[in-house]
Order: structure tokens, then sequence, then C-alpha cells
């Protein structure tokens, strides 16, 4: 069978002096692929043995960094609410099924990273969490961090070499949380701090999932996140607790507060019980040992700005509150500076909106974002007020003061708002006090009652002593020289001198103090004393017409 076939392929292999081999190539194939070949009837050149060498190269395994959070802070005191808030939240035994994640807001220099890693040790010690991620977000700084050099930051920290990462990217997001997916199916659990954000796009991306927790710190409210918790500045006591704590730290034999308690409170008084103004107090105490704590206080108190004596070189009030303001858009950095006019310590919506010369909706948005960055706060006891913390307002005016002192077209609008709001109270002042006028009498259409008038000279009443006590500097000869006349029924005209409108405000003052508003004031701003004089006899003048929507009651 074959034999033709066979004597051709032996005549063949006779021709060409050589063994024949069979070959089979896959279509597309190199020819030194043999893959399916048969070698079943081939001839066997020769046979041997062949010596190779085989390296495998071990790699180490790549480092983490799942010990990252700095040791305690130094003096760490009186935030025993706030813990045991934070606590609550990442407690893996916690009642709610919410996320693990709470969001920690403040303006600059209240102490959140510290309360931060104060709450990151204690859950540790608790045996909550098997390790801590840090990334600093840089948030207020020019260039603030972005979410994927924090996912990159982060995927280093839990071992993934460079060249594995991905792209910045979904690809990012998705090995981040499938690394601590595998860590919590491992049974590990992590805790995340994100410290300094400035933006929710900052820290959407870092949030773990599952059963992790994380812990983030903010100057701004960042909604959506998680539980949000304020920090506010210390209680007196224990700023100088902190005081006392930061200076021992430098030296344990300093006996400064303990010998002055008084001159301590004060400075601590001074510092606005901030504790970054008092760890910065007590580093230039520690520079002179020999400076009284009471020498200290005065100089805060004297220096033309308080935030001159609150750098020590390496830290600066200033320089912190500049970066909270440069991240505000031009109409809000400009309502902030405004809001260093006002008199007194405290304002209304209505009155915010006069000095900014704009419409009360638009000036209420702007206020509430003032809040967001906490470079203002809402009043606790009523709706609708606002106030600053001292030392903001120090800094606001000198924010002002800067301004109009660039040019005249701006000192000319400063002025012509602090016109506005004075104008404003004068108005409003005058509107109140007819209704405190016996029955009969011709009462303003601004209040309905004699009930809500009183309740505005309640509100207004700092503001309205603190106004009467500091009088434009044009009119301070004027009101030395010219006695102050009864309080005139009808509003100022425009365009005319000020000085009645500062008589109508020391009667304002007078009828404040006459009605419920007995309490002597907590704010008074400085200047001269109001005259008393007596006032002059007054002229048989007609009575002019009543205006101003008032009529008869």
């Amino acid at each position: 069978m074959g034999g033709k076939n066979s004597a051709k392929r032996k005549s063949k292999g006779k021709k060409s002096g050589k063994p024949q081999q069979r070959q089979v190539q896959a279509p597309g194939a190199a020819g030194s692929d043999f893959r399916g070949a048969d070698f079943a009837h081939s001839q066997v050149l020769g046979h041997g043995t062949m010596t190779a060498n085989t390296y495998v190269q071990q790699y180490a395994p790549v480092p983490t960094a799942l010990d990252a959070l700095p040791p305690p802070p130094v003096g760490f005191t009186g935030r025993e609410d706030d813990l045991a808030y934070i606590l609550g939240v990442l407690d893996p035994d916690r009642a709610d099924e919410g996320p693990a994640v709470a969001v920690l807001s403040g303006w600059g220099g209240v102490g959140k990273t510290t309360l931060a890693y104060a709450a990151g040790h204690a859950a540790q010690n608790r045996g909550w969490f098997s390790g801590v991620l840090l990334v600093d977000l840089h948030g207020y700084d020019p260039q603030p961090a972005r979410a994927e050099e924090a996912l990159e930051a982060l995927l280093r920290s839990l071992g993934v070499p460079h060249e594995h990462l991905p792209p910045p990217g979904a690809g990012r997001d998705a090995l981040y949380r499938s690394q601590l997916n595998a860590r919590q199916a491992k049974g590990e659990r992590l805790l995340v701090v994100a410290d300094n954000a400035s933006a929710i796009a900052q820290v959407q991306p870092l949030v773990p999932p599952g059963h992790h927790g994380m812990l983030v710190t903010s100057r701004n409210r960042l909604t959506g996140l998680g539980r949000m918790r304020t920090v506010n500045r210390l209680q007196p006591e224990d700023a100088v607790a902190l005081l006392e704590a930061a200076l021992k730290n430098n030296d344990p034999d300093d006996p400064r507060v303990g010998e002055d308690p008084e001159a301590a409170e004060r400075l601590a008084l001074a510092c606005g019980y901030l504790p970054l103004a008092l760890q910065i107090t007590a580093a230039l105490l520690a520079q002179d040992p020999g400076q009284p704590l009471s020498e200290r206080a005065d100089a805060l108190g004297s220096t033309e700005s308080v935030l001159d004596g609150l750098d020590d070189g390496e830290r600066s009030l200033r320089t912190m509150f500049d970066q909270s303001l440069e991240r505000l858009t031009p109409q809000e950095q400009d309502l902030f500076r405004l809001l260093a006019l006002n008199p007194g310590p405290n304002i209304s919506t209505p009155a915010a909106a006069v000095l900014a010369d704009q419409p009360q909706p638009a000036t209420e948005r702007l206020l509430a974002r003032l809040a967001t960055s906490h470079l203002i706060e809402r009043t606790p006891t009523v709706r609708g007020r606002w106030q600053m913390h001292d030392l903001l307002r120090a800094y606001a005016h000198e924010q002002a003061t800067a301004t109009m002192d660039r040019a005249r077209t701006p000192r000319r609008r400063y002025d012509q708002a602090r016109d506005r709001l004075t104008h404003h109270y004068i108005q409003h002042a005058q509107a109140a006090n007819t209704h405190l006028n016996p029955p009969g009498s011709p009462v303003s259409a601004r209040f309905t009652d004699r009930d809500q008038a009183l309740d505005w000279f309640d509100a207004e009443r700092q503001n309205l002593m603190a106004t009467a006590h500091t009088p434009p500097r044009r009119l301070e000869l004027e009101l030395r020289t010219r006695p102050l006349p009864a309080m005139a029924t009808t509003p100022p005209r425009p365009r005319r001198s000020q000085r009645p409108r500062t008589r109508r405000l020391h009667q304002a003052q007078r009828h404040s103090e006459q009605g419920r508003c007995l309490e002597q004031p907590r704010h008074r701003a400085p200047g001269p004393a109001p005259l008393r004089r007596r006032p002059p006899r007054p002229r048989n003048r007609p009575r002019p017409p009543p205006t101003d929507g008032q009529h008869p009651q």
C-alpha cells in the first residue's frame, strides 16, 4: 500500500543527499514554529546534554504607610464634647448604617487638625482601626492638591508600586476602592484622614468604601460627605490650660501662669481663645523667658494691630486669614471688608444690605457664603443677624483701611457706605421712637406696634450706642462747641450736614435705655463720650406735617 508514494519520497531523498523532514507550518506562522509537527519518522542527527542557567530575581515587598498619624499633640485640652461626637461617628458598633465619615469645619487656627489627630489616636487605642492613611490636600495654598494627586499618594501608602498606578481618571478611583475592599476582606479596617480640604471635589473620590472610616478637616462647610461638626474656639479655662501646657513644653519649670493667673486670663482673652494664637504667644514667651505675662498681654492690647503681635516668624495668623480671603469671590471679599465699618458687635441682614448698597436677597446670599467659609457666623440667639470674631474683625478692619488708602475713589465709596449705614440707623431709630410717644401722636409705618419697635431697639442698642460714641472726625469740633438739641421728628434731608444725625442717635440711645434695654453694653467702641449740655430753648416754629408714612395713632 502506498508503494509509489513511498518510492517517490525515497528517490527524492536520494537526489538531494539529505534526510527528508516533514514540516507542518501553521497558516501565517513563522518558519521556526513547529507546533503541530509530526516527527515520528524523522532521523536523529545527534544526541547529548545541554546545561541552562535560570535566574530568578525576588523583589522585596512594597512598603506601606499605614501608621501615618503624627504623635498626639502637646497640650490638647478642652475638646471632650467634640471628641465624643467624632468617636460616635467612627464607632464600628454604632447604631446607624451610614458612612463613618466626620467632617470638621471651622475658621483657620481653631484647632481642627489637632482635634482630628487626637480623635484618630483615641480610635486606634480602642482597637477600631488597624492603620491610618493621612493626606494633606493643601486646600488654601496657591495650588491646592487635586483629587488624582491625593489618590496617588494614598495608593502608594497602600503599597501599590508606581509602575502599577493607572493614569488619572476612573481607573485610579477603582484601584483605590479595590485595595480597600481587599483589605476589608482580610479583616482590616483603615482610617483615612484628609486634612485641609477646600472643596468637595477634592474629597469625594477619597471617601473609602465599606466599613472603613474617614476624617475631613476644612475651613468651609463641606456638605454631602458625612456628619458635620463645627469646631469653635476654646473656653477661657481651657485656653489658659493650653497656654500653660505650651509654656511647660518648652520649659517644665516655667512658673509664669501659676504666678499670675489673672494675667494669663487677660492674655488668653487677647488671643481670642484661639489655639493657634495661644501657641504663637507661647512660642514668643519661650523666646523671652523673663517677660511677664502681664507685659505680653499689654503689648497685644496696645499694639496698632493685634495681628502684628501674633507672628513668631514661622506661623502667622494674618497669613492664615489671607489664605481664606483669597479663596472668596471679589463680591464676597468686598462685603467682608465693608462689614468692618459697622461699629457694633453684630449686624442685621437689612443693615448689611444698606452697607453694601445691594438688594437684601443678594446680600443675604453673600453673607451665607461668608458664614460657610467661617469668616462670619450667625448669632445663636436671633435669626438674621451676623457676628464676627474679634481677631477676624481686626483683620477685616486692616483690609478696609488698606483699601481706602489706595486711592480717593475707594475711600469715597467706603465713606458713603458708612454714611448709608448711619442714615439707616437714624431713620429706624426715629421711626421706632414714634411708637414710644404718648397715645394720639403720629407713629411711623416702619413698625407695626410698640413691641416691634422695642424689639428693634433691643437688637440694635449696642450698634446705636457705638455709633453715637464714634462720630465722624469732621464733626468732632462742632459736637464739642455746640449743644445737642432735642431729637427732630422728621427724617433727615439728603445732602445735609450730619449734625442732626448725630443728635438723633444720642436721642435714640436715651430712648433705648429708657425702654427694655436696661443692660449695660458689653461692646463699646472707643471714642469721645457724648456731650451732656442743656438743650437750648425751642423757638416758636410751626410743627411740620407728618411724613414717612406716619399717621395718627
